[in-house]
């Protein structure tokens, strides 16, 4: 197994943890960027605000433990995502959107917490149309036994199937456990991950530091003991159909694909998000920093 400490990261004010990618694992089955958008407590007048930023090759699922998120993007989509609800897009070719604290919790004040995560889209699919779809909490099949909970947010395992469309074999779970319960991870994909997010954990016998993510050696079976009550996710899937080149927002099996895409943003050759004027402008250098979400 390898543990992956995440890198400390600040995207428009909103502080997150990014284990992937890495200099030592780029991906975990489709999983090629991941963000753990910390707890933050937003003061009135303030709020996450990413504005209008093009999207090729991947798809994006955004998914809050708390707090509100606007998702409007160049398909016409304008959607509230709340807690417990998955929001997914799919890029395609190109896309582009936005996504903000919604203006009724501008003037309270609010909280944030949420994981964001890209998805790279099978070779088939980096070139198709984008698509994007919502899901209530409640549409998110569910297993909650002997203290464990297990909420399939996209993907397949544990005998449970999320209505998520995604691309290629996934595992994306929510795992909650109360403190002295046991749970076995099955071997059902090639690539697994296990993402802890708050609570005292052992892996095989091995205690596992909140906030890191733990690469599974394919094949494994390993034993998952809670010493406290706590709270974890699991990534995983089929291995990529090839390796994939990140820059920027885009992701892509070829370099050339990238390229147009950088040179069609700059020149505002783009879709766009109805009602939104300014535009994220293309980092300069050749290799930027992903901007999420």
């Amino acid at each position: 197994m390898l543990t992956i400490k995440p890198r400390a990261e600040d995207v428009e004010g909103q502080p997150i943890l990014r284990p992937l990618p890495s200099a030592r694992c780029r991906s975990v089955g489709p999983f090629v960027f991941f963000d753990h958008m910390l707890e933050t407590q937003y003061p009135a007048g303030s709020g996450m605000d990413v504005g209008q930023h093009p999207h090729i090759g991947l798809s994006t699922l955004t998914y809050l433990f708390e707090g509100h998120i606007q998702h409007k993007d160049s398909l016409g989509s304008d959607q509230h995502v709340r807690p417990g609800e998955v929001s997914w897009m799919t890029a395609g070719r190109a896309i582009a959107h936005v996504e903000r604290t919604p203006d009724t919790l501008l003037h309270s004040g609010s909280r944030l917490h949420g994981l964001q995560v890209w998805l790279a889209s099978p070779r088939a699919h980096e070139q198709g149309d984008g698509h994007y779809s919502h899901y209530p909490a409640d549409e998110l099949p569910v297993s909650d036994n002997m203290g464990i909970r297990i909420r399939i947010i996209a993907g397949n395992g544990f005998c449970l199937s999320s209505p998520v469309p995604v691309l290629s074999p996934t595992l994306y779970a929510e795992v909650t456990m109360q403190n002295a319960t046991t749970l076995l991870i099955p071997n059902e994909y090639q690539e697994r991950a296990l993402y802890v997010i708050e609570g005292q954990m052992m892996l095989n016998g091995v205690p596992v530091e909140p906030r890191t993510l733990v690469v599974f050696t394919p094949g494994d079976e390993p034993t998952l003991c809670a010493e406290s009550d706590s709270h974890a996710v699991l990534i995983g899937g089929a291995a990529l159909d090839g390796p994939r080149r990140m820059n920027w927002n885009f992701v892509a099996s070829d370099q050339r694909l990238i390229d147009q895409a950088r040179a069609r943003w700059a020149a505002g050759d783009w879709p766009t998000v109805a009602g939104e004027v300014e535009r994220i402008a293309l980092p300069a250098g050749p290799k930027p920093k992903p901007q999420p979400l």
